[in-house]
């Protein structure tokens, strides 16, 4: 069963049709939208701060969702993808994006629509990544645009297998 608590009075809302691994954490202020997938030991800590999540969201195994008190608040738009162990930390991740495995998003970052951050990429603070661009490096840096068809091939996607993959588990209830 999900680690699901209120702290300081705030109390996860969870969306229509969302699966929740059975050792995920959601404490706190978080407001998650509707076919949403929180994989296993993902950690969204809502405690210190507004962790706002839209629909078809899919954080995956090992990720960390985190702010800074009275500072930073994550945002993160619908069709997003985030991979294994992704650290966000206070940052805005706008609609149709990819967050590649094992990448860390810092306070006051802004990913664009449509965007890709390639694996293990370290986004700054402050960074703001334009739409539709592909930012990969340590730090990461801009590399090119989005191709069209990368949009469609991987960003939705990732995105529609993960809502079947989460169908999947509901399945076995």
């Amino acid at each position: 069963m999900p680690y699901i608590r209120p702290v300081r009075g705030f109390a996860p809302i969870i969306g229509e049709n969302c699966f929740i691994a059975e050792n995920a954490t959601i404490v706190g202020e978080v407001i998650m939208g509707n076919d949403c997938s929180i994989w296993f030991n993902a950690v969204l800590r809502g405690d210190v701060n507004t962790i706002t999540i839209g629909n078809k969201v899919n954080i995956q195994d090992g990720s960390v969702l985190h702010c800074l008190y009275e500072k930073s608040t994550i945002t993160i738009g619908d069709n997003v993808s985030i991979g294994h162990n992704v650290t966000i930390h206070g940052a805005t991740v706008k609609d149709n994006v990819l967050v590649g495995m094992g990448s860390t998003i810092l306070d006051g970052a802004v990913i664009g629509e449509n965007s890709i951050i390639a694996a293990n990429a370290l986004v700054l603070s402050n960074t703001i990544v334009e739409p539709g661009s592909i930012y990969a490096g340590v730090p990461a840096k801009f590399v090119k645009k989005v191709d069209p068809e990368q949009t469609k091939e991987m960003i939705n996607k990732i995105a529609n297998n993960y809502l079947m993959y989460s169908s999947w588990y509901k399945e076995e209830e």
